[in-house]
């Protein structure tokens, strides 16, 4: 009992500290005249991160290294496979060029980046010091290229955000102490629940830990969605899969007491379905620059299958083999075929339209 209520404690406390620090942080971004994309690529990115940063920090310091991986790669994918295609259920997306011509191409690098530094079996602190300098130059590209575009004008809008920024500064300070706080129970309660059953730590942190601290993505999009802001939504877990991988995995590896160690497991598996989701994004998001519903099913549908392929592989089923050659041998393909066709016919077109 005390463990279960560790584990909703800490998920409700991180969804609530998000969502003060993600109300706060928008509003006085919005006072400065940033648009919605950069304000989910940015601002909204880096809050519903927080999560995962204060988790896997607490992790590493508590000597869970493998709670601080698996959270970090398991929210990417369930940022993707999940959120967004759990988003794209609720209503179709819109997809900004930018997002297409940069960011995600810029995702695909980071996941490759990351994939490269594991492959000797661990990330190192000057590994993530590195990270930390590539996240920094992120945002100060966005930034640049937010000025280049033209500000709206000074309205009554900043007015009215003016005379109350304490409250929104004050809903950040809470957020981020709320963060904090959720992040400590919920790795205290994953712990506990991976002794008691006797799971890996790294399934934990692939699987409960990375949906938990993912919860305020998933409000987020789906709430500016409803809201017909759907470029924040898009914006936000783009911006969120590189957050973690640049800002939350090279925190994590800078301040851990050692470094972290990469399991064979996650090498084989964990990473390159990470680097592939990240990859799937760019046919989806370039065929008409949007993101379909079925499109958004067959995403969920693979988170599905990926979860239920961790399950198996922790409790050692007798079945994984034949269920690992159905899905890379067939499914996977399959789908991958159907991407690149989608993304060929969407080329054509393009190239007609301009001519």
């Amino acid at each position: 009992m005390i463990t279960a209520g560790l584990l909703l404690a800490g998920f409700v406390l991180l969804v609530g500290g998000a969502d003060l620090l993600v109300r706060g942080a928008a509003r006085l971004a919005a006072a400065s005249g940033l648009s919605p994309l950069v304000i989910g690529l940015t601002v909204v990115a880096v809050g519903t991160s927080a999560p995962e940063l204060a988790t896997s920090i607490g992790a590493a310091l508590s000597g869970a290294p493998d709670i601080a991986l698996g959270n970090v790669i398991g929210s990417n994918i369930a940022n993707v496979l999940l959120i967004l295609g759990m988003t794209a259920l609720v209503a179709p997306l819109t997809v900004s060029q930018q997002l297409v011509r940069l960011d995600v191409p810029l995702m695909l690098g980071a996941s490759l980046l990351v994939f490269g530094l594991a492959l000797d079996g661990e990330i190192s602190r000057g590994e993530g010091l590195g990270l930390l300098a590539l996240a920094l130059a992120y945002i100060g590209l966005l930034l640049w290229l937010a000025k280049r575009q033209p500000r709206p004008e000074a309205d009554t809008q900043e007015d009215a955000v003016a005379p109350v920024w304490w409250r929104d500064a004050l809903y950040v300070v809470a957020g981020l102490a709320l963060l904090v706080l959720g992040a400590r129970w919920l790795v205290d309660g994953a712990v506990r629940v991976a002794e008691v059953l006797g799971v890996s730590e790294m399934v934990i942190g692939l699987t409960v830990v990375a949906v938990g601290t993912s919860l305020p993505e998933l409000a987020t999009s789906i709430l500016a969605t409803v809201r017909g802001q759907r470029d924040m939504a898009v914006g936000n877990i783009v911006g969120s899969c590189i957050f973690n991988l640049l800002l939350v995995l090279g925190a994590t590896a800078a301040l851990s007491p050692t470094d972290i160690s990469v399991g064979p497991a996650v090498l084989r598996f964990d990473l390159p379905v990470m680097t592939a989701v990240a990859l799937a994004c760019l046919p989806i998001f370039f065929t008409g620059f949007r993101v379909r519903r079925w499109e958004g099913a067959l995403f969920v549908a693979y988170y599905v299958a990926y979860t239920a392929y961790l399950l198996l592989r922790s409790a050692h089923y007798h079945a994984l083999p034949a269920y690992s050659m159905v899905m890379m041998g067939f499914v996977v393909p399959l789908t991958a075929i159907t991407l690149a066709l989608l993304a060929a016919r969407a080329w054509r077109y393009q190239r007609r339209r301009r001519a």
